[in-house]
């Protein structure tokens, strides 16, 4: 199947696909042209609300837009930017989990829940406790236990979640210059002032999963690292294009867990796979090779016998990065389940 444009009235992005009641359903963030200037934190994503797209035959039909499911007036607690979020269903119940930044300038997760996977979705009154940053994915195992993955670096604030001692320990930026010699920038810290650096060969910053609790609106458990690691058993190193940056995905083949996600400043699309939704992951290939457009940002899911990938890029913009177009394309695996690699096109 070549790649196909998923809904070209509008710009959409970050699209976490899924399947209800034998239909595909796909939830992005909706890109709009909103004036902010660009900076290194995504202050010119701002995303005010979310729709949700749906297909019967997504290699032939148009998609139907089921029109606005939340807006972020409606999500007490949320001042503006609502980035990624996925579904889950559970006991008939629709769980939309998403990102959204409050009133102090921080990004929680946040539940909204609906009876159809349609929406339109009602937001409970308060974040999730102790669910900081973006980019929720959430999965459903076999067993029926629900799993939050979720994270992102500089502009997702994954950084202030870590222990700030070193290797992290925030660094003033000098005038002009740049990251000390041996480290990589990893963000802002806290105060919004500094920069966090880490040395180029110490482990990566992981993203977080924790189980759900029953009524899916809150962890369960104290958030764990999800941990990628070489052939040789070791976490992939900061400086490593291949470091989990943003976008975690989730999706189980042949009873391994495939923990899917985007590399950020590099533009890849990257895959790890392990024997327990906890991992370790042991870091396998690129799925994709940078897009047009800074972000990259994708889910993958099986419908009516195919694997599917979903993702987005710039094209139709005219790479304006914060205009983003929704696209999806037929996933190349050989028999030993290894994800081959593809070129964006």
């Amino acid at each position: 199947m070549k790649a196909k444009y998923l809904f070209p009235k509008d710009y959409m992005a970050d699209p976490s696909a899924n399947v209800f009641n034998g239909r595909l359903y796909v939830y992005p963030s909706h890109d709009w042209d909103s004036g902010e200037c660009f900076d290194d934190d995504g202050g010119h994503f701002q995303m005010k609300d979310y729709h949700v797209l749906s297909w019967d035959d997504i290699e032939n039909d148009d998609a139907t837009d089921h029109g606005v499911i939340l807006d972020v007036n409606d999500v007490p607690w949320a001042e503006k930017q609502l980035w990624d979020n996925d579904v889950v269903e559970k006991d008939g119940k629709y769980y939309l989990i998403f990102s959204a930044k409050d009133y102090n300038g921080e990004f929680h997760l946040g539940v909204a829940v609906a009876d159809r996977p349609e929406g339109p979705f009602k937001a409970e009154p308060q974040p999730m406790r102790g669910a900081t940053s973006i980019d929720p994915c959430v999965f459903k195992d076999d067993d029926g236990q629900i799993y939050c993955y979720y994270g992102g670096l500089w502009g997702g604030q994954l950084q202030w979640h870590q222990p700030l001692t070193a290797p992290f320990a925030p660094v003033a930026l000098p005038e002009g210059g740049s990251a000390p010699e041996g480290t990589v920038e990893i963000g802002h810290a806290p105060d919004r002032k500094t920069m966090l650096y880490a040395p180029a060969d110490a482990p990566a910053l992981p993203s977080f999963v924790a189980r759900m609790s029953d009524d899916v609106k809150q962890l369960a458990e104290a958030p764990r690292p999800v941990v990628i690691v070489d052939e040789n058993g070791e976490p992939l190193k900061a400086s490593d294009p291949h470091r989990f940056f943003e976008a975690s995905w989730m999706h189980k083949m042949n009873g391994k867990y495939y923990f899917s996600y985007s590399t950020g400043d590099s533009h890849f699309l990257c895959y790890a796979t392990g024997d327990s939704p906890y991992g370790p992951f042991t870091y396998q290939g690129v799925i994709l090779e940078p897009v047009v457009g800074w972000t990259t940002h994708h889910s993958i899911v099986e419908y009516k016998g195919k694997w599917y990938l979903f993702h987005h890029d710039c094209v139709p913009s005219n790479d304006i990065t914060w205009l983003r177009s929704l696209k999806v394309k037929e996933l190349d695996i050989d028999e030993n389940g290894k994800i081959k690699t593809m070129k964006s096109e």
